[in-house]
């Protein structure tokens, strides 16, 4: 009995790894907070050097969320026409949920790696546990992830948190495919 319960379960981790996508386009359907935070929970348990847990997650609220579409809204189309600037703020006023990772800085640059390493984990790790909920997530560190009015938009002090990055989540309304190289493609056999 214990070895198809096994199994099954190897089956269920190995049809979420394998078939998690970057979702690009949502419904128009909210994903409750519980989600979000049971969803954490399952991030918080990623491998993190000398168990420093070095991340810190910051769910998006309307008002804060607003903001953050201003300013990139800003970022992406100064200098460009009104249509990239109207399609633009179309794209992001049709995601439902959004959150930010960050993670701790440090001023050990080995530290710091694998501050960024297990907080990139815990990023997985919240991934697949969404996509088994059957909620996509497209993980973006586009040039608003990197502007100072972005870390005073969130109250990040940047000499303390690094932004990992912005995540936007929802019902996926498309799933993409994907292919990937073969796996014996990746492997290098050394003696």
């Amino acid at each position: 009995m214990e070895d198809s319960v096994k199994q099954a379960q190897k089956a269920v981790v190995s049809e979420t790894i394998k078939t998690r996508r970057t979702i690009n386009l949502f419904q128009n359907k909210a994903v409750s907070v519980q989600q979000i935070i049971s969803a954490i929970d399952h991030a918080r348990w990623a491998p993190n050097h000398r168990l420093t847990e070095p991340w810190h997650f910051y769910l998006l609220g309307e008002k804060t969320r607003e903001k953050i579409i201003q300013l990139i809204v800003e970022i992406k189309s100064t200098g460009r026409s009104e249509n990239i600037r109207l399609s633009t703020r179309k794209r992001l006023d049709a995601i439902p949920g959004w959150f930010v990772l960050t993670h701790d800085i440090s001023s050990d640059p080995i530290v710091q790696e694998e501050n960024y390493a297990a907080t990139c984990c815990a990023a997985q790790n919240l991934m697949l546990s969404l996509w088994s909920e059957g909620i996509g997530v497209k993980w973006t560190t586009g040039d608003v992830t990197r502007d100072d009015r972005f870390y005073e938009l969130l109250k990040i002090n940047k000499n303390k948190r690094r932004v990992v990055g912005l995540f936007w989540y929802g019902y996926p309304a498309k799933v993409p495919v994907q292919r990937r190289r073969a796996t014996k493609d990746i492997i290098s056999k050394l003696d």
